[in-house]
């Protein structure tokens, strides 16, 4: 097999087996990876012109009761430093993106029962009674088909739920008395509801294989979800996978470029982990394909609790020096910011769609 044949029926097609796509991870060479960024850069410019699009991130809670190997928020780390966000912390933070121009409010926790239904919804109304023409995305993980809609109704436009790995004994080796099963009909709950949905993975976790990345890439092409949020495995410090080697930015390249090929009108992110393993990641990740950034408004004495993996960025910057570290570096880098809600090009053609039925 020609890899570039690949990366080019990839690019014409958005489409490749599950053999192509496996010995393209196995064999590509750094010639052909140039082509291949090259390939997904130009697919992205082609629905996205050369737009990053910010979200406001807001981590709103560090409790947890899912104890997934990898994660420091973890249930059964009892090193770490645990809060919650009040309601008018939570505005406060809406405020200050809302000052700096965000259209898009990212509100991210761990899985807290404290945070019902019912404060979900007061929430979310609180923000959108303010702010009406923002976008509200949550990040708060598995919950009831009910939940879901109730939060939906109040106002959330958009949900972000890794999958974390499509390889279902990985998926269970990793994450204790879960179900992949759950995960999976909660992604799809999730779009039957009506919200923009994304889903994402890891890269680099151990016992991973690159058929087990292709998995990932032939679940997000048949979800073809709006969103899909992929970043390197990091270890943490108080978590049983510890001692484990990392993932790098050049597999996460690499995977974020087979994605936009795969699924062009997605929504991808060049996140924080990609940034944190490597101070121009999120720079790489943007080359390779993603168009999305998320710079934190948490408040600045509780960035560090929220501890997913070691080595954070950002964690001691005032959300001001986050939006303009973030937008400087986006200039250099040969794109333009975009401050607008920046809905997927998926969602805008199922708005034509809609429109037209009426």
């Amino acid at each position: 097999m020609d890899i570039k044949h690949i990366i080019n029926k990839l690019y014409y097609e958005n489409n490749a087996t599950k053999e192509e796509l496996i010995y393209v991870l196995d064999k590509i060479n750094e010639d052909e990876k140039d082509y291949l960024i090259k390939k997904s850069d130009k697919l992205r410019t082609r629905y996205y012109d050369n737009k990053v699009y910010m979200r406001g991130l807001i981590e709103f809670t560090n409790y947890c009761v899912r104890n997934c190997k990898y994660c420091g928020i973890r249930s059964d780390n009892s090193k770490a430093d645990r809060y919650r966000l009040s309601l008018e912390e939570i505005l406060e933070c809406a405020a200050i993106g809302n000052r700096f121009g965000y259209k898009t409010f990212v509100l991210q926790g761990g899985e807290d029962p404290y945070f019902t239904d019912e404060r979900m919804v007061k929430i979310i109304q609180a923000i959108k009674e303010k702010y009406p023409e923002n976008a509200i995305t949550l990040s708060i993980g598995e919950r009831s088909y009910e939940s879901y809609k109730r939060m939906f109704e109040a106002g959330a436009d958009r949900y972000l739920l890794r999958h974390e790995t499509a390889t279902k004994k990985l998926y269970e080796s990793l994450h204790p008395n879960a179900s992949y099963e759950n995960r999976v009909q909660c992604l799809y709950n999730l779009k039957e509801i009506g919200y923009e949905v994304g889903a994402g993975f890891m890269i680099g976790l151990p016992n991973q294989s690159n058929e087990d990345l292709v998995n990932d890439l032939l679940f997000i092409k048949k979800l073809n979800p709006h969103m899909c949020g992929i970043g390197p495995f990091i270890p943490q410090k108080d978590t049983p996978l510890r001692n484990e080697v990392g993932g790098t930015v050049e597999k996460t390249m690499i995977m974020l470029a087979l994605l936009r090929l795969m699924v062009p009108k997605a929504m991808l992110p060049a996140t924080t982990a990609l940034g944190s393993i490597d101070p121009l990641g999120r720079e790489k990740g943007l080359k390779a394909g993603a168009n999305v950034v998320m710079p934190n408004l948490s408040p600045k004495q509780v960035r560090d609790k929220y501890a997913l993996y070691d080595g954070k960025i950002c964690t001691g910057d005032e959300a001001a020096e986050c939006r303009n570290c973030i937008e400087r570096r986006i200039n250099l880098s040969g794109y333009k910011v975009e401050i607008g809600r920046g809905d997927s090009v998926i969602k805008k053609e199922q708005m034509k769609v809609g429109d037209n039925d009426e």
